[in-house]
């Protein structure tokens, strides 16, 4: 890991380099291939105070680049918060990265296996039922039955031997099939 320390307006004195250096080294506990950190520290006055910043961009390796820039009175608090968002951001994209398992092509088929299995397994039997059509009906008689009835329809045989269906329509008139 390369590591740049940069100041703007600000000289880095040994305390603070050390400091942030050893934040930084805090990063590489997530074992997420950093190629560099560059930090830069720079110091602005606003309304007569003076007023710290730092900025970190950390750059990984097949991944997108992290830049935190964070600002405080203080120099060594802006570097520790700034330190404590890089952490989190790290362990987000680490956590990512180990909780979205990668499945393999074998593993893949031994599921398609199981899958098969458990149809064959759980198919339903289709068992055969003979209806029960009744001597021949006139269709007067299946119609007052299906009026009395909650039924859209009614399957019946007719005095010449033939499936016939009556049914009820929308528009509330009977339908003969």
């Amino acid at each position: 890991m390369n590591i740049s320390l940069t100041g703007r307006q600000l000289e880095l004195t040994e305390p603070i380099k050390t400091h942030m250096t050893t934040s930084i080294e805090t990063l590489s506990k997530y074992k997420m291939d950093i190629i560099s950190v560059n930090v830069i520290a720079s110091a602005q006055t606003k309304k007569g105070k003076e007023h710290s910043t730092v900025e970190f961009v950390i750059n990984l390796a097949h991944k997108n680049t992290i830049v935190i820039k964070q600002s405080d009175d203080d120099l060594y608090a802006a570097i520790d918060m700034a330190t404590s968002r890089a952490q989190k951001a790290i362990r987000r994209m680490h956590d990512k990265d180990v909780g979205h398992r990668k499945v393999g092509l074998n593993e893949i088929k031994a599921e398609n296996i199981n899958l098969k299995e458990e149809a064959e397994a759980s198919e339903d039997e289709i068992v055969p039922v003979e209806l029960d059509l009744y001597k021949p009906r006139e269709v007067e008689d299946v119609l007052t039955d299906l009026k009395d009835s909650n039924k859209m329809f009614e399957i019946f045989l007719d005095n010449e031997g033939k499936t016939r269906v009556l049914y009820k329509r929308n528009d509330g008139k009977f339908g003969l099939y």
